[in-house]
């Protein structure tokens, strides 16, 4: 069975829930986050995520910051990571990206992501 768990860590609302209606419109169980510090505050709370979406440019702790403190973490470390930002030329810089799908985004792209991470649903 396909891991059904996502985490979206956006600090855009607007966006946040897009990406959440798209994900659960497609059977997905979201979780979300308005920074990076949110985000790692309730990694330990949800059910273990095949796939984080994360922003780069966020308040209280960006997304440089959050893939860092995750990469210390051997459970976390695992989870991949496709970063969502408007700054995709500034998203090379983030060496645990797994992919980066540039805002605003393709949504047939980013469902072909997600699936091969998450497996189809």
């Amino acid at each position: 069975m396909p891991c059904q768990s996502i985490l979206i860590v956006e600090d855009d609302a607007g966006i946040s829930e897009t990406l959440r209606l798209i994900l659960e419109t497609e059977g997905f169980t979201v979780f979300s986050a308005a920074n990076g510090k949110e985000g790692l505050d309730i990694l330990p709370t949800i059910p273990s995520p095949c796939l984080i979406l994360l922003d780069l440019m966020m308040p209280v702790m960006d997304g440089w910051a959050f893939a860092e403190a995750i990469d210390k973490n051997a459970v976390l470390a695992t989870i991949p990571i496709v970063v969502v930002t408007a700054f995709s030329e500034k998203a090379t810089t983030l060496k645990k990206a797994n992919a980066v799908i540039k805002k605003p985004f393709d949504i047939d792209a980013l469902m072909n992501l997600v699936r091969q991470y998450c497996g189809r649903m």
